[in-house]
This record gives structure tokens, C-alpha cells and sequence, in this order.
């Protein structure tokens, strides 16, 4: 086991970037044999631009959609939010646009993937582009003939627009025509590629951003990380131990027909208090609700927000801490 530790370490400290390489590797592999294996042209006017984008963009938007339901972020925003004792707690106005804003950028990364890929492929866009009256009337202008010398040329060629739906399937009569398919490749990668670099921009922006208005330090914001990491370990080993205790205390009495042994539990309110959404008040330095209950539970039985507090991005998820993980749901 010894000889593993390393990669354990690596996993551990790496875990949210191996993830997303991960995940980058398989979509970026189910879009290949998506559009090698399932994917195949209908190659007809009629037929050629809606199949392309079904297939291009309705996986996008299931993949969407699957980020915000596995997201345990997502739930443990929405749980108890539509409830009249807790709506109140619920984020509204500029804090929950924040937190809207980074469940939709974690949820945005797979499906944006995968149309980065398929547009490096080419099927989808060569079958779409090929469909579109717009862009072939665009692409048949560069092989129209010439009518004279002075390379006055004619209008778009007619048997140009009826064979480009052809093109995908290597079909058309016209070499000239067939000729075109390299052209819609070589868009398409290029949309590609500028999806990809505008993709990696806007990251970068938006992390050089939310880094400049952190309101910690670098080696305090890496502090916050191992403390996050370690509560959310022992939260639940002891969430484990207090569940497993509790239910075998009630099967005992129940078999043996006895009383419980009184086994204390937090009470509805303690949990909404350390599930709500955690700010962070530099004056305070409470690194999560859990923190922040405990430290001021003698003070105050409401661990509300106050002047000061902010959501801010956290280097790991405060709002998923403990056993609420995906797994877990």
C-alpha cells in the first residue's frame, strides 16, 4: 500500500481537476462514437439541418441538465426552499444571481465539451451547413461558373444547391460540389477551436476576477481547503457512527420490547442552520456553517447573515460540505 500512497495523495489533492479531466475524456469519447457509430446523414434538403442539430445540441442540453440534477450543490440549495418555515433562507437578489451563476458554470462545463468536440469532428456541422439555403448559397457562389472574360459569373448555380445536401454522403456528380465538403470541415474545425479558446478565456477571467476580490490570502484560502476537507471526512464518519448507533438502539428496543436509551440528536433547526448557505465575514473567519454554528451557538441560537457577510467562491464546495456528496444522493 505504501507504493500507492503517492497517487492517493495526487487523487486527493488534484480530485476536482482529475475530475473534470475525466470527464472531458468521456464525453469528448461518447461524442466519437456518437457521431461515427449512431450519427449517419440523411443527406437531403429536407432532412439534413434538423437531424444535425438534434444531434449536436440535445445532447448538450441532457448533458445540461444531468450536471444540475448530480450536482449535490444543486439540492442543497433548492431542499426546503418552496417550505414556509425556511423560504426566508432561500438566496434572492444579487446572492442567489451568484449562486445561480456558479451552479450553471459547473453544470455549462460537460455540454460545452461536447459541441467543442463534434465541431473538431465536422459530421455534424458538414451535414447541418449542407442543409442550410443560407450557407449554401454562400458556399455554391465560389464554384459558380464564369459567363465571359471578364469574369462576369452567373447567379448560384442551380445543380450546386441540389447536390450539397448530397455532399456528407460523397454523393454529389460534381467534383467541384464534392470539393465543398473540405471547406465545411475546415469551418467547422475552426468554429471549434475558437468555441474552445473563448471557452478557456472566460474561465480565466472569471477566476483572475473572483480571486482578486477574495478577501483572504493565498496561503489562507489553501488553509480553508484542508480545514473544508477535513470536516466534511469527519462529519461524516461521525454522522455514520451517531446514524448507526441510533438505529440500533430503536431494532433492539423493538425486538426486546424496551425503552431507547436516549441518543441526542440535532433538532430540525440545528440542521437548517448549518445547511443554509455559508458567508463569509472577514472580521469572523467562520470557514463554514458548521463552523460559524458551533462558534456562535452560546451567543445566539440564529447564526443569520449579517453586515459584512459575503458568498464568495470558496476553494471547495462549502455548500456541498459533509455527507450531502453526490454519491450520498
Amino acid at each position: 500500500m505504501e507504493k500507492f500512497k503517492p497517487l492517493l495523495d495526487l487523487q486527493i489533492k488534484h480530485r476536482t481537476s482529475l475530475l473534470y479531466g475525466l470527464t472531458s475524456l468521456l464525453t469528448a469519447g461518447g461524442e466519437r462514437l456518437f457521431s461515427t457509430v449512431v450519427f449517419q446523414c440523411p443527406c437531403t434538403a429536407a432532412w439534413n439541418l434538423c437531424y444535425s442539430l438534434v444531434f449536436l445540441l440535445v445532447p448538450a442540453l441532457v448533458l445540461f441538465l444531468l450536471g444540475y440534477l448530480l450536482s449535490a450543490r444543486t439540492w442543497h440549495v433548492l431542499t426546503g426552499c418552496c417550505a414556509s418555515s425556511t423560504r426566508a433562507k432561500c438566496p434572492s437578489g444579487c446572492r442567489g444571481a451568484l449562486v445561480l451563476l456558479k451552479l450553471t458554470a459547473s453544470a455549462a462545463f460537460v455540454p460545452l465539451t461536447w459541441v467543442a468536440v463534434a465541431l473538431l469532428g465536422g459530421s455534424f456541422y458538414e451535414c447541418a451547413a449542407s442543409g442550410s439555403k443560407i450557407l449554401a448559397r454562400r458556399l455554391c457562389q465560389k464554384i459558380s461558373q464564369c459567363q465571359n472574360v471578364s469574369s462576369h459569373c452567373y447567379n448560384v448555380s442551380s445543380q450546386c444547391l441540389e447536390q450539397l445536401p448530397l455532399v456528407p454522403c460523397s454523393q454529389a456528380k460534381e467534383s467541384s460540389v464534392q470539393d465543398l465538403l473540405k471547406d465545411l470541415k475546415a469551418e467547422s474545425q475552426v468554429y471549434g477551436w475558437i468555441m474552445i479558446a473563448v471557452i478557456i478565456i472566460v474561465f480565466l477571467l472569471l477566476t483572475a476576477v473572483s480571486r482578486c476580490l477574495s478577501p483572504v490570502s493565498f496561503l489562507q484560502l489553501k488553509f480553508w481547503k484542508i480545514y473544508l476537507e477535513q470536516e466534511q471526512q469527519i462529519l461524516k464518519s461521525q454522522a455514520t457512527e451517531h446514524a448507526t448507533a441510533l438505529a440500533k438502539e430503536n431494532v433492539t428496543c423493538f425486538f426486546e420490547s424496551s425503552h431507547a436509551k436516549e441518543i441526542h440528536t440535532p433538532s430540525i433547526k440545528e440542521w437548517q442552520q448549518i445547511s443554509s448557505l455559508h458567508t463569509f465575514n472577514p472580521k469572523d473567519q467562520y470557514y463554514s456553517m458548521l463552523h460559524k454554528y458551533v462558534s456562535r451557538k452560546e451567543m445566539s441560537h440564529s447564526i443569520r447573515s449579517c453586515e459584512g457577510d459575503a458568498v464568495i467562491p470558496e476553494p471547495g464546495s462549502v455548500d456541498s460540505a459533509g455527507i450531502s456528496t453526490t454519491r450520498d444522493l
